[in-house]
């Protein structure tokens, strides 16, 4: 049975969002494994986001925004990376481990915008399905601890 990835990449709107639709523009080939979720600033993004779409079924999840140093909120790509360092442990403890990564991708870099989805999609066609997608759902205790964890 061959396995189709299903990625979330949630993007900013200013960097990564204007690359992949440049790269659609140019007709730049990538697979079709990635769903875009389009945010103002991935400072927006919360680790709660993260954990619903894993939840939600997703087999790995981009987090991409404008390049460390250009973020058109100052500080909201920093922001971003933090969350997501936090969430790769929490998501580590639970079996769900290298299934996020944060990308930088620049507005005119649609290239590394198209090698950023080949990569992921590679790296989780080697991991599989996620285990919850499978029917495996996270006990309550687990789904709790991961809230409060979240909360505090």
């Amino acid at each position: 049975m061959e396995f189709t990835p299903k990625i979330l990449a949630l993007v900013c709107t200013y960097c990564t969002y204007t690359a992949a639709d440049m790269a659609g523009s140019a007709r730049m080939q990538y697979p079709a494994t990635v769903r875009i979720i389009k945010y103002l600033c991935t400072g927006r993004i919360d680790i709660i986001h993260i954990l619903k779409a894993f939840e939600a079924g997703a087999d790995a999840v981009m987090v991409s925004g404008c390049e460390a140093g250009s973020c058109h909120f100052l500080e909201g790509n920093l922001r971003a990376r933090e969350r997501v360092e936090y969430a790769q442990k929490l998501l580590e403890e639970i079996g769900l481990g290298g299934r996020l990564e944060m990308f930088e991708v620049a507005a005119s870099d649609a290239p590394k915008w198209v090698a950023a989805v080949k990569e992921k999609t590679q790296r989780v066609e080697t991991l599989g399905p996620s285990p919850l997608r499978r029917g495996k759902h996270l006990h309550p205790d687990v789904v709790e601890q991961l809230e409060n964890m979240v909360q505090s």
